[in-house]
């Protein structure tokens, strides 16, 4: 069963939502990456959905979202998250978040232990690249558009074999980034700029599970490593051959992992 609706937030933005799955069954919340939408887990869906009941939604700034003038910071994108649990009824989730997603995952199990229960990280890391960057970045789309920084985008989302191969996947990602609105990505630069929760990693006591591509070029294994080894309550794996997007890249792989995971009996709150 699938449902779409839009959640307000706070500070009145509208964030669309859609679930799928069993209404019963726990809760799986999904957070997309920069410059993507919900649709980015399409192919997990027929996967988890048996599992649990998964919960989807556009970041603001993202997809059909609000998209309120930036900066916008990781905490920021966390209470947005708040809002979609709470709206849905939902006291406590397993969260898996990818990039960008990654990130607000981490300060959910971070900053709200309580409605956390088991976290997927991939392909991000506690401090994704430099402040520089992204604000360059971020003045780059206000200035000239999305089209201006596609090609880049594209060149470190995914390997140079799956973009040889022309994938279907690439196209949609391709066209959600020039439809995609600047100031919202611009704004999620920003709170990629600014983000940095290593000391926060380390208090984190949910059961934690880090993903990688190997050939992740704006996370690579050595940054998902250093998140693992700063994580009390977490188990690593890495995708052979797989690019930043590895849910993608790789679908039935990721949904694998994620799902093991999610449903290891054997694994309880202090224990990977």
């Amino acid at each position: 069963m699938s449902h779409e609706e839009v959640v307000q937030t706070d500070d009145g933005v509208r964030l669309r939502t859609w679930t799928d799955g069993d209404p019963d069954a726990p809760p799986l919340l999904l957070i997309n990456s920069l410059g993507t939408d919900l649709s980015m887990w399409d192919a997990q869906v027929p996967g988890w959905s048996p599992s649990h009941r998964l919960l989807r939604y556009d970041q603001r700034g993202h997809g059909t979202s609000s998209v309120p003038d930036g900066p916008y910071t990781v905490a920021r994108l966390g209470r947005d998250a708040l809002t979609v649990l709470d709206h849905h009824g939902v006291e406590r989730a397993d969260v898996c978040g990818i990039s960008l997603g990654g990130l607000v995952a981490l300060w959910l199990a971070a900053h709200v232990p309580e409605r956390v229960r088991r976290v997927v990280l991939a392909d991000t890391a506690a401090k994704v690249g430099t402040e520089d960057a992204w604000r360059a970045r971020a003045a780059t789309v206000r200035e000239q558009g999305m089209d201006a920084v596609v090609d880049l985008v594209l060149g470190r989302f995914f390997s140079p074999t799956f973009r040889a191969g022309r994938a279907p996947a690439l196209a949609r990602v391709e066209q959600g980034l020039r439809r995609a609105a600047p100031e919202g990505y611009a704004a999620s630069c920003e709170a990629l700029a600014t983000a940095d929760l290593l000391a926060e990693a380390a208090a984190v006591r949910a059961p934690c599970l880090v993903v990688v591509g190997t050939a992740d070029e704006a996370t690579p294994p050595a940054d998902a490593q250093a998140l693992h080894a700063a994580l009390p309550h977490a188990g690593y794996a890495e995708l052979p051959g797989a690019g930043h997007l590895a849910n993608l890249e790789q679908p039935e792989p990721f949904e694998r992992l994620v799902a093991d995971f999610l449903t290891r009996p054997d694994l309880e709150q202090g224990h990977a």
